[in-house]
């Protein structure tokens, strides 16, 4: 059967399927680029930065380290530094807000691919179902067939399936790579934000 063949025989299904593929592949790319692009600098070495600034006393230094690194931990140490001086609560809280608003940014989209994937092999299955019905209409209302005619109409039908399949799988892939990143950014946020109240808290003393 060519490509389509299926896309014949699967209806409307295999377009709805289709959609589900084109989004699901524009936002798995466009994630991938975006985590890549934000974790080129690794945290151990930007905290060392960070930390020879403060030790030096030069705070506007370290600052302009935090601006020029495009990544989710920089935007949490730039928050707490750009309060130094102030009360360690206001500048904890400052920073927890901060993991907060990059960590929405981390998962923009992601759920969309989450549920691609999970419900693309049930649209298939359905789609399967309503050609099997299809197949059987068609026998019963002309009156004759074999097991050839409907061994025919379900092998058309099952395209739907392989369809699904075929859509539901890197999205699943996708979505679990998504988390895992997502998660391995929160916990280098949390990290500097830790390691950012130690160093601030040296300073003032």
């Amino acid at each position: 059967m060519t490509i389509w063949q299926m896309l014949k025989s699967g209806g409307l299904t295999i377009y709805v399927l289709l959609a589900c593929s084109v989004l699901s592949l524009a936002i798995i790319i466009e994630r991938y680029v975006y985590y890549r692009r934000r974790s080129k600098i690794k945290r151990p070495d930007f905290m060392l930065r960070v930390s020879r600034e403060l030790a030096k006393g030069d705070i506007l230094k370290a600052l302009e380290t935090c601006k020029a690194t495009d990544t989710p931990f920089s935007s949490v140490v730039y928050s707490g530094l750009n309060l130094h001086g102030h009360n360690e609560m206001l500048i904890s809280n400052t920073m927890e807000r901060e993991i907060t608003i990059e960590t929405t940014k981390l998962e923009k989209f992601t759920s969309i691919v989450g549920t691609i994937g999970s419900t693309a092999v049930y649209i298939g299955l359905f789609g399967t179902v309503l050609g099997i019905i299809r197949a059987f209409h068609d026998i019963s209302m002309s009156g004759s067939g074999g097991i050839s005619v409907v061994i025919s109409g379900i092998s058309e039908s099952l395209a739907c399936t392989a369809m699904g399949l075929c859509v539901a799988v890197p999205a699943v892939i996708a979505y679990n790579y998504f988390t895992k990143k997502i998660d391995n950014f929160i916990t280098d946020m949390e990290l500097c934000a830790s390691e950012t109240m130690d160093l601030l808290t040296v300073k003032q003393k």
